[in-house]
């Protein structure tokens, strides 16, 4: 009985891109997010292709998910999320334990904003990588153009993200 010899094929072309992957980690950490207007994620990786922080934006820990408000709008900004919700690239940033972060790159959904831009800045990363401006809504706002100026001053690469396809994410059951 003669047996046949498995032959090796080529490897598969169809594999998602480091960029695909770690921004793929990014959306995905951002459906962690309970934010009801803006769900958003980020990954920080290391030059090896290591993933050294994950964050999703949300309330500080500590600080209730049902006491704080949700709400975008309204007269009084004690009453609007915005000073109280820490964005998902400094929540990477605070969750990546200290490591050194010198010469890393941040997958971020959105464009960062200035305050996040300050805290990639000084913790020594070096590449954003981002995969949406939010249809332009934000991206002429002087928070984006202050994030870009700071960037561009301290050297840090800024680039949109050119996806090959279209990532899904399925859980089974």
């Amino acid at each position: 009985m003669a047996t046949k010899k498995r032959q090796l094929t080529k490897k598969r072309q169809d594999y998602v891109s480091w960029d695909e992957y770690f921004m793929g980690i990014a959306i995905l950490s951002a459906m962690r997010s309970k934010d009801p207007h803006t769900q958003t994620g980020a990954c920080i990786i290391d030059q090896k292709n290591k993933i050294i922080g994950i964050g999703y934006n949300g309330f500080p820990m500590g600080c209730s998910d049902d006491k704080f408000p949700w709400t975008n709008k309204g007269n009084n900004p004690l009453k609007t999320k915005y000073f109280y919700v820490c964005h998902a690239e400094l929540n990477a940033i605070l969750n990546s334990q200290g490591r050194n972060l010198n010469g890393c790159k941040i997958y971020t959904f959105l464009v960062p904003c200035n305050e996040c831009a300050k805290a990639i800045i000084q913790s020594g990363i070096k590449e954003v990588i981002y995969l949406s401006e939010a249809a332009k809504m934000y991206d002429k706002t002087p928070i984006i153009k202050a994030a870009k100026r700071m960037f561009k001053s301290a050297g840090v690469k800024m680039r949109k993200m050119k996806a090959r396809g279209k990532i899904t994410i399925v859980y089974k059951k």
